[in-house]
């Protein structure tokens, strides 16, 4: 019978989980799939993104919620080096309450969404606040639902250019999976000066490295994710940073809340925050690959060692585990974050959650509910 993270396919099903557990195994599929929809987009519509891109006066904002949050900020500062434009990670909860902080209308402005359905109460409203305050501003959404609200109501515009990713990205489950790895590997693909065939390259690399590791690791991750444990602390540095962020929210996620979760930078940790660590803490270091980063990464888990505070301790080292030397850390971090999606998947099923729906009770949701849009008028 075929395994799947250490069970049998059928016996995720009757856990409550079969969505988020073949949700997470079937992203590198996905990925090789990402490049049809790149190369769905009309060229004037790339020349238009590259023309802001390339004006430093332009602005352009990664925007999105949660987890779609974490995607932006994983992709800035690698977009922001390899352009001329000021590229900034702003999440949709920010810019909805603080948009004068911004958004201006002096100067050529692209705004990039993520959305997994496309049907979060932000996702829109920013869309339309932005534009009452930027008329000029171009929208680029990846997102995942060709159906929802944030496609559909861009559908045909001029001032909209939408990449509906594959089905299969639209996750089914509670978590965010496959539409975090795919909306991130689509931004850095869409916003890199580089062609989309160097793109397309990097995917396969990436598709067959992650393929790999949830073959070769799934007993590693499956031992630690039945350690008791109830907190997981995870680091890495420049956009492993923002990584470590969702990492940390698919534990608080599958969890229900149950085994709390922490980021920080190898350096940041000292500074307080390695106060957390103590019998029951799993740590677990995303190591950079460029040499200078990895010089603060070993530096902190050789203290670590020393400490023997920590329960646990794991560096999750792509060059360990056969990454190419020359695969950029952003890119990494799509295959990075698998592991920390499996162990979260065991913990959820070893606190005997459901992963698919770990809140039954509707306090949180897959798409989020509550959410009052105020008017807003610049002062």
């Amino acid at each position: 019978m075929t395994q799947l993270h250490n069970h049998p396919i059928e016996h995720w099903d009757t856990l409550g989980g079969g969505h988020t557990a073949r949700e997470i195994a079937q992203q590198p599929d996905v990925w090789r799939q990402l490049p049809q929809c790149w190369n769905a987009i009309p060229a004037a519509d790339s020349e238009r993104i590259a023309a802001i891109l390339a004006n430093p006066r332009a602005g352009v904002i990664l925007t999105g919620a949660g987890t779609s949050a974490y995607a932006g900020e994983l992709a800035a500062d690698t977009v922001n080096a390899c352009c001329a434009a000021q590229v900034r990670a702003v999440a949709t909860t920010t810019l909805l309450s603080h948009p004068a902080l911004f958004v201006s209308a002096q100067a050529p402005l692209l705004v990039v969404s993520f959305a997994r359905s496309g049907n979060s109460p932000e996702s829109q409203a920013i869309v339309d606040l932005v534009r009452k305050l930027a008329p000029d501003t171009l929208f680029l959404n990846i997102t995942c639902n060709a159906e929802g609200l944030l496609a559909r109501s861009g559908a045909a515009r001029a001032d909209t250019i939408n990449v509906v990713l594959p089905d299969a990205s639209c996750d089914r489950g509670f978590a965010m999976t496959s539409s975090f790895t795919s909306m991130l590997l689509t931004a850095l693909a869409l916003l890199s000066p580089e062609p989309l065939s160097a793109s397309a390259a990097r995917i396969e690399q990436l598709a067959a490295l992650a393929e790999s590791w949830i073959a070769a690791q799934a007993d590693v991750w499956h031992y630690h994710g039945q350690s008791k444990i109830n907190r997981i602390v995870y680091l890495g540095g420049g956009p492993l940073e923002a990584l470590a962020r969702e990492a940390a929210l698919k534990v608080l996620e599958l969890s229900g809340g149950r085994i709390l979760a922490l980021s920080n930078s190898p350096l940041g940790f000292r500074h307080g925050p390695k106060s957390v660590v103590d019998a029951q803490t799993l740590v677990a270091v995303f190591r950079s690959q460029d040499e200078h980063v990895r010089r603060y990464d070993q530096d902190l888990l050789n203290e670590l060692q020393r400490d023997r505070i920590a329960g646990a301790l794991l560096s999750i080292d792509g060059r360990e585990l056969g990454a190419p030397a020359e695969l950029p850390d952003a890119w990494l971090a799509a295959a990075y974050v698998v592991f920390a999606q499996v162990l979260a998947l065991h913990h959820s099923v070893r606190l005997g959650l459901t992963p698919d729906n770990p809140f039954p009770d509707g306090t949180v949701n897959r798409v989020v509910q509550g959410v009052i849009i105020h008017p807003y008028a610049r002062a």
